[in-house]
């Protein structure tokens, strides 16, 4: 089921038809650390403004665009990443994907995943009736 799966699930990864697309319409740009391609087209649209894609290194997923990359790939910066902005400062944070569905992902108390216990309650909460004015 691998070679069909390739050609027709896009939440994999890139599909034959995209991976032909940008082979015969795009150039690649860079590659960030997450192993993500950066590509854009070799032609400028009717408008003047080149497209501007991205391949995943895994599942298709936004978050897990870093945001300088992220910028680029909107058309808020002209040049890649690597050129448009400074270095990272030592107090910002690497960024991480949306990680929902995963082991990582936050549980608040008194969620299933996290025992399934919370705090009694107090007494302080009453319900609302149509009765009631």
């Amino acid at each position: 089921m691998g070679l069909l799966s390739s050609a027709f699930t896009w939440w994999n990864g890139a599909t034959w038809g995209t991976a032909l697309y940008t082979r015969l319409k795009g150039g690649k740009v860079g590659e960030d650390d997450w192993g993500n391609v950066y590509f854009e087209a070799k032609k400028p649209d009717s408008y003047g403004v080149r497209r501007r894609w991205v391949i995943y290194n895994g599942s298709n997923d936004a978050s897990r665009v870093p945001p300088e990359w992220h910028s680029w790939l909107h058309g808020q910066s002209a040049d890649v990443p690597d050129k448009a902005l400074p270095p990272a400062r030592p107090w910002q944070k690497e960024p991480i994907p949306n990680l929902t569905g995963t082991p990582l992902a936050y549980r608040p108390p008194g969620a299933l995943e996290a025992g399934g216990l919370r705090p009694a309650s107090t007494g302080d909460y009453e319900a609302w009736s149509p009765d009631q004015a």
